[in-house]
């Protein structure tokens, strides 16, 4: 890639194809896989990741509303999209849209089914989700008579899948809690599969999952995280690669005496001469204030340039005295090499806070290596 005139996300869309046949190799080949592709794709670019997925011959794609659903099919993508977190409202658009609703109460498994009779659907997709432990969403386990009622009662909907998902599949030291999740699990589906007439898809792995239970693969895996590359440990970390690399450039260069600030509210001070560089990215653009004053920093010809000050709205300052550097020259926020982690790490925040909170006024930049 040339180096950036601007502030651009680049995404690497041959590391996005090596991440997915990386987590492809830990299934069986009749393991079916979903990819989710919610908040931007995990803050890269929906549409092209989707694009991409498609190609590479994802059985599902997984969104968070029924809004980055709709972004999808006027893009043109024709595999089926399951919306993890439907709201009734939209209920009507989405199925206007081929998208397949996840229910997870009996409130709105009750009003998708009245939408659907309303809207004249026979065996419209659904898929049910369980809450085996992480309280989030989902049907109790005891819901299912419910349900099967239910289901008893019309022909408009039918069960695609029936999904849970894992609270803590990345932490080892909770391993207990994920196995009894994983049995909870297989008794809800034992239980609910008895009075069902078709042989719905069983999933609960996400990227950890993926990596840590195969045990509990089933018949469908689901990987975020991972597609973007990051494997939530070390070891894992090591056989992906991030697709995002977050660059700017140095607009200004200044020379700070002893005692002078820089920033707002002069956060920084400082104790002799130094020489400061401002880079046009800030909390708009999804730089936490909370990385300013040294807790966050960016690579500037290869070495670390810790921010000085108050992150601004536009603007970052970072302290460049020890690099030979100019304006116009490249800089690097995060990327393969100064991972989002590692940055996240600092701040007490993890990779997935920091990668989908970049703001979608910065250009995304798509390369294939």
């Amino acid at each position: 890639m040339p180096k950036a005139n601007e502030t651009v996300l680049e995404i690497n869309l041959t590391a996005l194809g090596d991440n997915f046949q990386y987590l492809k190799s830990k299934v069986k080949p009749s393991t079916k896989f979903m990819a989710v592709v919610k908040a931007y794709a995990y803050g890269s670019d929906s549409a092209e990741i989707a694009k991409k997925l498609e190609k590479l011959g994802v059985d599902y794609l997984a969104v968070a509303y029924v809004k980055e659903g709709v972004i999808l099919r006027d893009v043109g993508i024709k595999t089926p999209i399951i919306v993890l977190h439907p709201q009734p409202i939209n209920f009507e658009t989405l199925i206007d849209r081929c998208l397949e609703p996840s229910l997870y109460n009996k409130n709105v498994l009750t009003r998708f089914i009245e939408v659907a009779k309303a809207t004249k659907q026979r065996n419209y997709p659904v898929h049910l989700k369980f809450n085996t432990g992480l309280n989030r969403l989902g049907f109790g386990k005891n819901d299912v008579e419910f349900i099967t009622t239910k289901l008893e009662e019309t022909k408009s909907i039918i069960v695609k899948s029936v999904f849970s998902h894992l609270a803590a599949s990345e932490d080892l030291s909770e391993k207990k809690f994920s196995e009894i999740q994983i049995n909870s699990f297989e008794n809800i589906t034992k239980k609910l599969f008895k009075s069902l007439t078709n042989d719905p898809l069983k999933h609960m792995c996400n990227t950890s999952g993926i990596l840590n239970y195969p045990e509990a693969h089933f018949d469908m895996v689901r990987s975020g995280i991972g597609l973007y590359g990051f494997g939530n440990s070390e070891k894992e970390n090591k056989n992906l690669t991030p697709i995002a690399t977050l660059k700017s450039i140095i607009s200004q260069i200044h020379h700070i005496e002893k005692g002078e600030s820089v920033g707002y509210n002069m956060a920084f001070k400082s104790e002799g001469v130094l020489k400061t560089a401002t880079i046009p990215i800030g909390h708009a653009d999804g730089i936490s204030r909370t990385y300013g004053n040294g807790k966050g920093w960016i690579t500037v010809n290869n070495k670390k340039a810790p921010i000085v000050g108050n992150v601004c709205m536009d603007m970052i300052m970072i302290n460049v005295t020890d690099i030979d550097c100019k304006e116009g020259d490249e800089v690097i926020i995060f990327g393969e090499n100064n991972r989002a982690d590692t940055l996240a790490e600092k701040n007490n925040s993890i990779s997935y806070e920091l990668i989908t909170a970049i703001s979608q006024r910065v250009k995304r930049v798509f390369y294939r290596e």
